[in-house]
């Protein structure tokens, strides 16, 4: 399961503090569930509207010209660094885990592969002479 972003989990809190708050004000769970649903209509509600009102301005009318776009800066390092901001950057114990994985890892590998080139050396030059 993938880890929940700064911002979602922001929300979750505060949505857990304003239903706790609502709790010690003396509301009950199905007033505090009811209120929730209602937000949660009324979004719907508004989303429908919004999209009505952007599908009547995606509608060009024949009489108005469009104004010619300018090209836009790349802006390579704002985009660059918003996207940063949204990358989910690991804990330092999780760093440090996986870095002795990793030197562990390659130990083991560079020892494992020397020696088998010890052994086939060794192969190599003592038996060699047998054969001739």
């Amino acid at each position: 399961m993938a880890k929940k972003s700064k911002t979602q989990r922001a929300k979750a809190s505060a949505a857990r503090a304003a239903k706790k708050a609502q709790e010690q004000e003396g509301a009950s769970s199905e007033v505090v569930e009811a209120k929730v649903a209602e937000a949660t209509e009324d979004k719907k509600a508004k989303k429908a509207v919004a999209k009505k009102e952007a599908a009547e301005k995606k509608q060009p009318k024949k009489e108005e010209k469009k104004p010619e776009k300018k090209a836009k800066k790349p802006g390579f390092l704002k985009e660059t660094r918003n996207e940063l901001k949204r990358v989910t950057w690991p804990s330092r114990p999780d760093v440090l885990r996986w870095s002795v994985v990793v030197v562990a890892a390659l130990l083991f590998f560079g020892l494992y592969t020397f020696g088998f080139d010890n052994l086939f050396q060794f192969a190599l030059t003592n038996y060699s002479s047998l054969g001739a």
